[in-house]
């Protein structure tokens, strides 16, 4: 199988009583599970990269932890963008299909893609300093994407922090049948289209959790919403919400960034940080070394991450486009579904445990 033996940043030691080195539960299971997906990158050897050198940038400059709290923008940068969203269902009531087809993927694919981009932001509670704050700005800046997302990306994405690369429990990696079934340039085409499908269902397959109390305020306040813009606008201003949404995360220069952020484009290295414009869309989002490394900073700060500490992360293979990490994902034939770094260091028993008391975040 192919395997890792360290990462990019420098080899990985081992913390002492860690699963990797000592559970022979884990080392049984991680066997079974490699053999039932041998396409995947596997690092048998070294738990995620970021919190090794999270540190090891805490010691070498402590003074970045000044830049640890919330950004004040955030708000206003969510209400502006909802404000557009609904002029733009105004204006455009009366257009022809052809120029309300064009403006749902430019500005609404481009404005709904900021808008998951926001909520991801607020899931680590960076956008106010109260935590419920946080998750009622998530609901506002959810609203003009059409579909209910933000309590359970929060739920899930908090679990791909904490257990990156780990199977099951990262849902951000693709199943092995995405692997096995996307495996030419038509295919992986497809896939690309189809990514608002996968990453919204897989959760679904790969690592189930009941609906909490967050999630069903969240459908009650998006269905409430949908319906306002579906009684004033009708099933057309409905779709160019839901419409934008599904094509801003598919082939669009800014969905990019779901591919460039852990695909496996240089042999060896997890995580890629992207340092093109528009990050300036997508609250520094590109920014995604700096991001792992401390996801308790607003991305209004990363790149600061980057200036303080530079010898961390100028010699990292990063981008400057994320069209062009598309176009390389479908051509090259070496890259696809599988090409994810993916680890098994949590035993089945301590998943079962997590999914009981229903994972990390309710």
């Amino acid at each position: 199988f192919p395997t890792l033996h360290s990462m990019c940043v420098g080899p990985e030691k081992l913390k002492k009583g860690s699963p990797t080195e000592d559970d022979d539960t884990v080392r049984a299971e991680r066997a079974k599970v490699m053999a039932a997906a041998p396409g995947f990158y596997w690092d048998t050897y070294t738990d995620e990269p970021h919190a090794s050198r999270r540190a090891a940038i805490v010691k070498a400059h402590p003074e970045i932890k000044k830049l640890f709290g919330h950004c004040p923008l955030t708000k206003w940068k969510v209400l502006a963008s909802v404000m557009i969203q609904l002029m733009s269902i105004h204006l455009l009531q009366d257009a022809s299909w052809g120029t309300w087809f064009f403006c749902c993927y430019t500005l609404s694919g481009a404005i709904n893609h900021m808008m998951t981009l926001a909520m991801h932001e607020l899931s680590h509670n960076l956008g106010a300093k109260k935590h419920i704050h946080n998750r009622f700005l998530g609901f506002f800046a959810n609203l003009p994407m059409g579909i209910p997302a933000s309590a359970s990306f929060k739920r899930y994405h908090m679990e791909h922090h904490r257990y990156q690369g780990e199977d099951v429990l990262d849902v951000d990696i693709p199943t092995a049948a995405e692997g096995q079934i996307f495996t030419n340039t038509p295919l992986k085409i497809i896939w690309c289209f189809l990514q608002p499908a996968f990453y919204s269902l897989r959760p679904l397959f790969v690592n189930p959790k009941d609906p909490g109390f967050w999630e069903k305020v969240n459908i009650t306040i998006q269905v409430a919403f949908d319906l306002v813009i579906y009684n004033f606008y009708g099933f057309k201003g409905l779709l160019y919400l839901v419409f934008g949404t599904l094509l801003g995360m598919g082939i669009h220069p800014v969905a990019g960034h779901f591919i460039a952020e852990h695909y496996v484009m240089n042999k060896g290295q997890e995580t890629y940080s992207y340092y093109g414009c528009l990050n300036w869309l997508t609250f520094n989002v590109g920014y995604h070394n700096e991001h792992h490394d401390f996801p308790f900073i607003p991305g209004s700060n990363l790149p600061k991450v980057r200036a303080i500490a530079p010898e961390f992360y100028d010699e990292l293979p990063h981008y400057h486009s994320w069209s062009k990490v598309i176009v390389d994902y479908i051509w090259d034939p070496e890259v696809g579904p599988f090409a994810r770094i993916k680890r098994v260091t949590v035993s089945d028993e301590e998943k079962k445990k997590l999914k009981d008391k229903g994972g990390l975040v309710k």
